[in-house]
């Protein structure tokens, strides 16, 4: 069983940056994509980037240039830098792994952390 643990998130004020880190446990081999979510008040739950285990990202369109994945796989973390957060970047955190390869790389995520909350006020 796969163990994920955010931490990081916090509030900040709009323009600043936070770092999120998701430690990962108990796999016994690497997942094959990692990625973070984030659900933000009324709306459902959206992917925000996702790094597969060549080490190649995806992001979601509208976060391109702000937010950047990173995965330090000696001490199975992964990080999201967030830069110039705006407020409705307000939102609950996810991390998640992809440990069972069906197909098409980081599209079924099965482990799923308790979240980490980001506040971004005006």
């Amino acid at each position: 069983v796969v163990q994920l643990v955010e931490s990081g998130g916090g509030s900040v004020q709009s323009g600043g940056s936070l770092r999120l880190s998701c430690a990962a446990s108990g796999a016994t081999k690497s997942p094959f994509c990692m990625g973070w979510f984030r659900q933000r008040p009324g709306k459902e739950r959206e992917e925000v980037a996702s790094i597969d285990s060549f080490g190649s990202t995806t992001y979601a369109d509208s976060l391109k240039g702000r937010f950047t994945i990173a995965q330090d796989k000696a001490t199975n973390t992964l990080y999201l830098q967030m830069n110039s957060l705006k407020p409705e970047d307000t939102a609950m955190y996810y991390c998640a792994a992809e440990s069972v390869f069906l197909g098409v790389l980081c599209s079924s995520w099965d482990y799923w952390g308790q979240g980490t909350q980001v506040t971004v006020s005006s």
